[in-house]
């Protein structure tokens, strides 16, 4: 079975793109905001970007899932904005082959444009710098899909879909 993380910087469209690809999929999907401890979210709401001790806890719970899921035999998605090379390698994909690694790429401008929209969101847009300033993006000898978050969500997703060979 297959797992699938969805990476990219906080508004980039980890959850919309998620939710969609494992909707057509038929997977289920699971939010990583929804795994952070309650000291993270206040600490972002606050307008304080995490640490590497921060984000510790809380890409282990991501890991875990993973793993459950692969252990299972149940495909899945799952986001997770995954900003650096060691947070891919150990962590999440960590040399295995039924997790698919796919980030999703967009300037810094777009994306802004997108969570000054986005209702209701814990992450200020004014916090993006950092999540640039920390971003790593994927390089060739990762396996990692990166797609271009120009279109519409659905274009996305077929790209996605297409890029990772899995019809539906």
């Amino acid at each position: 079975m297959t797992v699938i993380v969805i990476m990219g910087v906080s508004g980039s469209g980890k959850t919309t793109i998620g939710e969609l690809v494992a909707e057509r999929l038929g997977w289920e999907y699971a939010d990583a905001d929804h795994f952070h401890p309650r000291a993270n979210i206040e600490k972002m709401a606050a307008g304080h970007p995490l640490t590497d001790d921060d984000r510790a806890p809380w890409l282990g719970a991501i890991a875990q899932w993973v793993t459950d899921h692969l252990e299972s035999g149940t495909p899945g998605v799952v986001s997770c904005s995954a900003l650096r090379r060691r947070y891919r390698d150990q962590v999440l994909l960590n040399g295995r082959p039924d997790v698919k690694g796919v980030y999703l790429d967009g300037d810094r401008d777009l994306i802004a444009e997108r969570m000054r929209i986005r209702p209701g969101h814990f992450f200020k847009v004014e916090m993006l710098d950092s999540q640039f300033a920390t971003l790593e993006r994927p390089e060739p000898g990762e396996h990692v899909l990166t797609v271009p978050i120009s279109g519409t969500p659905e274009q996305t997703v077929d790209l996605i879909l297409k890029g990772l060979d899995l019809t539906v």
